[in-house]
């Protein structure tokens, strides 16, 4: 007969590099794998903490002289759409959503190539080949969706076109949307904003309170987005915050503002069922 002895979760530090959201400063991830019988509580727990998920990693920037980097969710019950984000739903109206089983397929894989030559050619995933594409979306030992939405061809209305796919985990509270990417020529669409209205749609339709962003950066352009989204709120100091004025969520800069990394691994929650006791080896250098 086989036992599965617990194992206490282990926590590392990747090395500092350039960060990707503010320019002069560095970034840093605390993160621990995501594995075994307790993955999917571990991924619930951990999400309510700032922590987020990549592929069987789960990570939360932890930068020695910088905190800015804040995890940001949408309560669902609470929001309402802005007038312009109705317009973008009635532009989309004709698109379909399906969520299937996280397997990649070439269409997301066309889909997904065409969005990072066109937006991001110089960033980290810019290299990604279809090998490491589809790990990104089938390497999950959580509960995991691949919601696609499709468009009637312009070239013959009969036929349905990939427009738009997001990569999304199930948590025990909310959607996690993970990764998503669409059809760049569209991009006056603002498919982006529409995945996450339907997102807050979705979730309402099966009463999850939550839609999880990943992180909102004050003072990145890139992260202004989310801002726009009202019943918002961002994990600032430990707790779940109301995000009424982004200036009162400007980050800190000074290395005296930023707990030791032993201390912040000390105040995470776990799972009754997990192990209590937890280590934190020498820096590696992942995800």
């Amino acid at each position: 007969m086989r036992h599965t002895l617990p194992i206490a979760p282990q926590f590392y530090v990747t090395a500092p590099q350039p960060c990707p959201y503010l320019e002069g400063q560095m970034e840093r991830k605390l993160f621990t794998a995501l594995q075994g019988d307790h993955a999917g509580a571990m991924n619930d727990s951990l999400s309510k903490q700032g922590f987020r998920r990549s592929q069987n990693v789960l990570y939360r920037p932890s930068c020695a002289e910088c905190s800015a980097c804040l995890s940001a969710r949408i309560r669902v019950a609470d929001f309402s759409p802005r007038r312009s984000m109705r317009r973008i739903l009635k532009r989309n109206a004709a698109l379909r959503r399906e969520a299937t089983s996280p397997w990649a397929t070439e269409a997301q894989f066309d889909l997904f190539r065409r969005y990072l030559d066109s937006r991001h050619a110089d960033g980290g995933m810019a290299d990604m080949d279809v090998f490491e594409f589809a790990a990104m979306v089938e390497e999950t030992p959580v509960r995991s969706r691949v919601v696609e939405y499709t468009a009637p061809s312009e070239s013959d209305p009969g036929r349905r076109e990939l427009a738009a796919v997001c990569l999304t985990d199930v948590l025990d509270d909310g959607l996690s949307l993970v990764y998503s990417f669409f059809e760049p020529t569209r991009a006056s669409d603002s498919l982006g904003t529409y995945m996450i209205l339907d997102h807050i749609e979705l979730a309402r339709s099966v009463n999850l309170p939550y839609v999880y962003l990943g992180y909102w950066v004050p003072g990145s352009p890139k992260m202004d987005y989310k801002a726009r989204f009202n019943a918002l709120e961002v994990y600032f100091k430990g707790e779940w915050r109301d995000m009424r004025n982004p200036d009162d969520f400007t980050g800190a800069t000074h290395p005296l503002a930023v707990q030791p990394i032993a201390e912040q691994v000390a105040r995470i929650r776990f799972p009754e069922t997990m192990p209590s006791t937890v280590r934190v080896p020498p820096g590696r250098n992942r995800p």
